[in-house]
């Protein structure tokens, strides 16, 4: 989240104020950077994966939307590892077609009419294939002969590799001195995806041996949900208007619902899930990121520490999750097709949870006493990541002589994807001779003011670790404490928890419900409503 973007001009929708401002020295033909903006300085970016579908899916459409914006330096270069035998040219054609096939879907976030030839023959130029396995000098020594000098002084290092590779790439990279930083300036940047980690335990090993190769500073540990604008967009709703920051407390918070509900499967991935689980895959990670950006303190700055300090304090204040406050769910044969246990590579007796809920509660003094509701799953009747700030009710003395019934409770929602904007949902006075409240709905959606385009939420990350920004990126101790908060879930004393069952399509096992029907509280409905509707039509 870099201190370069100008809040009225995203990087990603330069043409949004109709105001190009010409810099740096992109593709030819391409969008020039939006103001505020200028190319990130010229590096290397080292991908091991490079045969991988995060670098088809999520890292070449990245890159490729960098290149249209003029973000990327001319000096820019992509060398590609991987295990097996390939020619260059073989590999530029294997990801363009991906690329197209992407752009050609409507479901995907890349969809867009066609690709702008200049823009991918920009990036096109840049790639070069290296064959090595990931567990061998020799690739590494090979490796250091091919970066060599000049604007190769600043690496990137992208692990888009199954966690099993984390350590040893690292080791030899440093055995290498490929993580060694020169005395002229130039950077080495290592990044790394989830899961880093299982638990604590293999978290703080993970943790010591990266940094007995590399310093903190070079490490940068991506959370993709913190990519998307709307995410990002959390932190201005809440410290850039006047109207929110003063009622965001314990004084007028009853409690804060956090989904991540996705209609799809396991989608081939079971091998993966089985050793998994929804709650190790979403909840100390994703789900408590965006409970970060909610519950923080104002940080002084948007200066990366000044962040994440702030971040780090609130998951130092999570009260330890214990058995009582979590429910498990294994999806099973229902109307959106079969069971889990159905899935390839999927286990018939299988105990891997694909739903998970929790209760959450921050121990501090703006939050304490407030629960923070979480849930995540997959095969649930629809899409939906969103956040929704309940405020407490009002006293309903003032209506004991009036047809009211019930107040529709106040509720702010943050809605992250598919839609994408902001919703509240109020009273009003009913037209009419007598005192009836009606609930009424206020909505904003991105697409109605700013101009949305293809993006896959790695553009902002890309970007960011190419300035050695990393603001939207997790530290050590920040996915250490996450890590603590759930050991007695993960670890329990009392034996595994219960796996309860619920159909594909459904909203989630009847337990979850029962999690929020003991505090008197209900989730809000999962069925689309008008307002997503309408957002994701628009799309």
């Amino acid at each position: 989240m870099s201190n370069e973007t100008n809040a009225a001009q995203p990087a990603n929708t330069a043409s949004n104020a109709g105001v190009s401002t010409k810099a740096g020295s992109g593709p030819a033909g391409a969008t020039l950077p939006a103001a505020g903006r200028h190319p990130a300085p010229p590096c290397t970016l080292v991908i091991f994966g490079a045969g991988g579908d995060l670098t088809k899916r999520l890292l070449m459409p990245a890159l490729y939307n960098l290149s249209a914006d003029g973000l990327l330096d001319s000096g820019m270069k992509i060398i590609g590892v991987n295990h097996g035998e390939r020619e260059t040219a073989e590999w530029r054609d294997d990801l363009k077609k991906s690329l197209q096939q992407f752009a050609a879907d409507k479901a995907s976030s890349f969809h867009t009419t066609q690709l702008d030839e200049k823009a991918w023959d920009w990036v096109a130029q840049r790639l070069q294939y290296m064959a090595g396995e990931f567990e061998s000098d020799d690739t590494f020594s090979n490796l250091k002969q091919l970066i060599g000098t000049g604007a190769g002084s600043n690496v990137i290092f992208y692990l888009a590799v199954t966690s099993r590779f984390f350590k040893p790439i690292v080791e030899r990279l440093g055995r290498a001195g490929l993580l060694k930083e020169d005395e002229g300036g130039g950077f080495r940047r290592l990044v790394i995806e989830k899961p880093f980690g299982t638990d604590l335990a293999s978290a703080r090993d993970l943790n010591a041996h990266i940094l007995s190769y590399a310093k903190e500073s070079q490490v940068y540990r991506i959370d993709h949900f913190l990519g998307k604008d709307t995410v990002q967009s959390i932190l201005a709703v809440r410290f850039a208007n006047a109207i929110f920051e003063p009622v965001w407390r314990r004084e007028y918070i009853d409690h804060v619902q956090i989904t991540a509900a996705e209609t799809i499967g396991v989608e081939g991935r079971g091998q993966f899930y089985e050793q998994t689980g929804a709650f190790r895959d979403m909840l100390p990670n994703h789900l408590f990121q965006l409970l970060g950006m909610v519950a923080m303190e104002p940080p002084n700055s948007f200066a990366a520490e000044a962040v994440r300090d702030k971040k780090a304090d609130i998951f130092d204040a999570i009260q330890p999750l214990h058995a009582r406050d979590v429910v498990f769910g294994q999806y099973g044969k229902g109307p959106a097709g079969p069971g889990y246990r159905e899935e390839p590579d999927v286990a018939a007796d299988s105990h891997t949870e694909t739903y998970a809920a929790a209760r959450v509660f921050i121990e501090n003094w703006r939050w304490a006493g407030v629960p923070f509701y979480l849930r995540t799953g997959k095969r649930l009747t629809a899409r939906r990541t969103e956040i929704a700030v309940h405020l407490k009710t009002v006293p309903f003395r003032l209506f004991r002589d009036t047809p009211v019934d019930t107040l529709t409770p106040n509720v702010l929602t943050l809605r992250i994807d598919p839609a994408h904007g902001t919703r509240f949902d109020f009273n009003v006075k009913v037209p009419g001779p007598v005192m009836q409240i009606g609930p009424v709905q206020s909505a904003f959606d991105y697409a109605d003011f700013f101009t949305e385009r293809a993006n896959v939420g790695y553009e902002t990350l890309l970007y960011d670790c190419m300035l050695g920004d990393a603001t939207l990126f997790q530290r050590a101790d920040s996915i250490e404490t996450s890590w603590a908060a759930v050991e007695d879930v993960l670890h329990p004393e009392s034996g595994p928890l219960p796996v309860e069952g619920y159909p594909a399509g459904s909203a989630g096992p009847a337990q979850s419900d029962a999690l929020l029907a003991r505090d008197g509280r209900a989730w809000r409905p999962l069925a689309p409503d008008n307002v997503a509707n309408t957002a994701a039509r628009k799309k």
